[in-house]
């Protein structure tokens, strides 16, 4: 897994442990599941934006934002980017038609 990824997961998990007043992932994970949700909603609309405005510098900034509080879901769920990691490599080799055929079923 990429390094960033796992020193990120092991940040996010550790920010579970302190106050919601002293850190920001905290207070997401304080405030629940629709917090986080809503705060995906909102950077996967600003990469859209930053998309449809074709600045490249904005879309890596907002699709940061959005992997991260991504990841912040993930932890909250007791998920791990591995997780993820996992399942595209199970996609790997199978066309998107395949795929997505088989979850249909």
């Amino acid at each position: 897994m990429n390094n960033t990824l796992t020193q990120l997961a092991e940040v996010l998990e550790q920010r579970k442990q302190q106050p919601a007043d002293k850190s920001y992932v905290a207070s997401l994970y304080n405030k629940g599941l629709d917090t986080i949700l809503k705060k995906i909603g909102e950077e996967a609309t600003e990469t859209v934006i930053a998309a449809k405005d074709g600045n490249k510098e904005q879309i890596i900034y907002e699709t940061a934002d959005l992997w991260f509080h991504c990841m912040v879901l993930l932890a909250q769920q007791d998920l791990h980017p591995d997780d993820v990691l996992n399942e595209l490599q199970r996609r790997f080799g199978l066309s998107g038609l395949e795929e997505k055929a088989q979850r249909t079923k």
